[in-house]
């Protein structure tokens, strides 16, 4: 993204004045009173917090944890001219994409502002602003060692990790991993890029998918989070072309199942087996294997036959992630189920692009 697009992205003065104007405004609306640093009458928010409280100050309604959180990240968007989609991103959704634990670190979320521990929102793609299905609860430890790291720059830091056996910036190469996954879900990928990214870490809840080829990766992969994935796997198997595709599958499968029985009933339950699952070598060859021989045709096609394109395939990712976090198994001819996909849409064999062909030998 050059400096060009950058400039035009950014707010222009008028847009964040009424933003903090507004921001006062709900501050008042709510019985809140903003940081003192922006009370002098000067201020956007002061004149929105005074203006608000001349009509709110007798009936102001009361404050819910998340509205607190929702106007402390307004605000701080507002002071960083990030853009905010307020009328999407609302208390309510906040609500919704709470999680207990860090999915970088896995540590338990909890303890005062300022805690390595302590839950903070953020966003997925750090060049975008703060939009709902693009965020994620995570610890500030995580948020703070991914500052302006993008998806790819994950990767990097991954590998160096890996290469180096130890820590880099501050996280081990498998929360790299993990921060890698998040970061690239709600960053546009070429395919042949996004079908190479271990699925280090499966979508939290409300988060939207943009990538087809992750977005059917979350899909098959959570079929094993509950009882009956055996019978699920030999359905979606089915409906692939015999000899070719299938075999691919099948070797996939092959390749994670045993990960995930060695995994055995774990502290972090199936959603953590699947995820260590991902970094191992084999999974990611396999899966690599079959994701480009499907091809971005095939894997469109997939999606699109299972009745969930575009936008409906990550709301589907989103719902099957949540159902999972409340441990309800995938519903036969529902999100996780693939009884709608008739065989003859897939393709044979999609020719590999020679770039995607290197990257496999």
């Amino acid at each position: 993204m050059n400096q060009a697009t950058l400039e035009l992205d950014r707010p222009d003065t008028d847009t964040i004045d009424r933003v903090g104007f507004d921001i006062g405004w709900d501050h008042a609306h709510h019985g809140l009173v903003p940081p003192a640093e922006l009370l002098h009458a000067g201020t956007p928010v002061c004149q929105g917090w005074m203006a608000g409280r001349a009509v709110f100050s007798r009936r102001a309604p009361g404050t819910t944890r998340t509205t607190r959180l929702w106007l402390q990240l307004r605000l701080q968007a507002w002071r960083r001219g990030i853009a905010f989609d307020g009328r999407q991103l609302t208390p309510s959704s906040l609500a919704q994409i709470h999680v207990a634990s860090c999915p970088v670190l896995r540590m338990p979320l909890g303890g005062l502002a300022g805690d390595a521990s302590a839950a903070v929102v953020e966003r997925l793609d750090p060049r975008s602003g703060y939009a709902a299905g693009q965020v994620a609860v995570m610890s500030l430890l995580a948020a703070q060692a991914g500052d302006g790291v993008d998806a790819l720059a994950a990767v990097r830091h991954a590998r160096c990790a890996e290469s180096a056996g130890r820590p880099v910036a501050g996280l081990d190469a498998a929360a790299w991993w993990r921060l890698a996954a998040l970061r690239s879900f709600a960053t546009p990928l070429a395919f042949h890029q996004a079908a190479r990214l271990p699925l280090a870490a499966l979508p939290p809840p409300r988060v939207q998918v943009i990538n087809a080829v992750q977005r059917l990766q979350a899909l098959v992969t959570l079929q094993f989070t509950a009882p009956g994935w055996s019978a699920r796997a030999r359905e979606t198997a089915g409906l692939l072309p015999a000899h070719t595709l299938r075999h691919d599958f099948n070797l996939f499968v092959g390749s994670l199942v045993p990960r995930l029985l060695e995994a055995g009933p774990g502290a972090g339950g199936p959603r953590q087996a699947l995820e260590d699952a991902w970094l191992h070598e084999r999974v990611q060859r396999r899966w690599q294997h079959f994701a480009l021989s499907l091809g971005e045709t095939g894997v469109e096609a997939l999606l699109e036959r299972t009745g969930t394109p575009g936008a409906a395939a990550a709301r589907t990712v989103q719902a099957a992630s949540v159902r999972e976090a409340e441990g309800h198994s995938p519903t036969p001819g529902g999100p996780c189920s693939w009884s709608a996909v008739p065989r003859h849409v897939l393709p044979t064999r999609a020719p590999r692009p020679a770039a995607a062909a290197r990257l496999l030998r």
